[in-house]
């Protein structure tokens, strides 16, 4: 009975060092997989560097050469009814071809903060509209914008008296993580936003970088070269008016009151009307990646269950924030990010066709 026992013992001990030698070779195979795969990335992305930071230098060059006086009798691009396409509303996200070489694996896309919500120029009364807006609209409550609102103009007013439930210094102090507010209408970065009292569930799952600049002195957004995000956040835009607008741009400028009101009906046009204007920037977003070749079978599969299906698919990539005053200084660098968040790429998602106006 005795042996039986210490049979037992030992099968169960051999089973258990059996268990315990197959979770550590798999934990380590899986390290060593891990490994690899970081060094494969690694690689990968040492060898991309060198042209991806060639095509910042040619996007920085393509940037400044904009600045240059036009060369005479150069023949600009016109659109369906003859109008010159205006030159600089081509860095607008789009992928962009340059005017010297760029190798073919690169995607340049370059975005003007004309296209962002300036939050160092937004009025009062706009901020006030904004925040209805991402509470609903007219289904907002009044008492609930006017807190908001009151945070915001504690946060960005020159002292630290509170107005009527507004928050100031007293109230930061005392989070978790205390901070102090900043007192002063210039917001350093775009992402200070979500340190306002109730800002960071107001404006949750918002690409902040895309849809905000606190940079230049423009006070409207131009239509021409809006991203998704921001016009996501204009009173007067809902989804199907925003791919509506991106679909008419790339046919025609919007160069007119006249031109907007073609795809806007006159109510949304009246909330709109505050907002827009066709004012360029001198401060740039440029994006730089690898072009990621998909398998085209898979991909033709989609397309015939999604038309408007993004033929990009990347979301992060390299990205500078530069400011170009004119063709005989170098940019101004004011962020490097090498994950930037890339705005919503995605092509109209209607028929361009259908705005091919007479």
């Amino acid at each position: 009975m005795t042996g039986s026992k210490q049979r037992g013992t030992v099968i169960i001990i051999v089973l258990w060092t059996a268990v315990l030698l197959t979770v550590l070779v798999t934990a380590m195979a899986s390290k060593v997989r891990l490994s690899a795969k970081t060094a494969m990335n690694n690689q990968e992305a040492s060898l991309n560097l060198p042209e991806l930071m060639s095509a910042v230098s040619q996007a920085e060059m393509e940037l400044m050469l904009e600045r240059m006086p036009r060369p005479l009798g150069e023949t600009l691009a016109e659109d369906e009814d003859g109008e010159i396409l205006e030159p600089k509303y081509r860095f607008d996200g789009e992928p962009l071809e340059l005017s010297y070489p760029l190798a073919e694996d690169v995607v340049v896309r370059i975005y003007d903060h004309g296209g962002k919500i300036n939050l160092n120029r937004i009025p009062r009364r706009n901020m006030q509209l904004l925040i209805e807006k991402r509470l609903g609209g007219e289904e907002a409550d009044p008492q609930q914008v006017q807190d908001l609102l009151s945070a915001w103009t504690d946060w960005t007013d020159l002292n630290d008296l509170e107005g009527i439930n507004g928050a100031e210094k007293d109230y930061y102090q005392d989070l978790e993580l205390p901070y102090s507010p900043r007192n002063n209408p210039e917001l350093d970065t775009v992402e200070e936003l979500l340190q306002v009292r109730g800002f960071a569930e107001l404006f949750e799952g918002v690409n902040l970088d895309a849809a905000f600049t606190i940079y230049g002195t423009q006070r409207n957004v131009n239509l021409n070269l809006a991203t998704r995000e921001a016009m996501e956040l204009l009173p007067g835009l809902d989804d199907e008016l925003i791919e509506n607008i991106l679909a008419f741009r790339g046919i025609k400028d919007l160069n007119t009151r006249e031109d907007l009101a073609q795809i806007v009906p006159l109510e949304n046009l009246l909330q709109l009307s505050g907002w827009v204007g066709n004012e360029t920037s001198n401060v740039y977003s440029v994006f730089v990646y690898p072009r990621l070749e998909l398998e085209q079978e898979p991909y033709e599969t989609l397309l015939q269950s999604d038309p408007f299906l993004n033929r990009d698919l990347v979301t992060q990539a390299y990205m500078e924030i530069i400011e170009v005053r004119n063709y005989t200084s170098l940019p101004v660098i004011y962020k490097i990010d090498p994950y930037g968040q890339l705005p919503d790429t995605g092509p109209p998602r209607v028929a361009v066709e259908d705005y091919l106006f007479d």
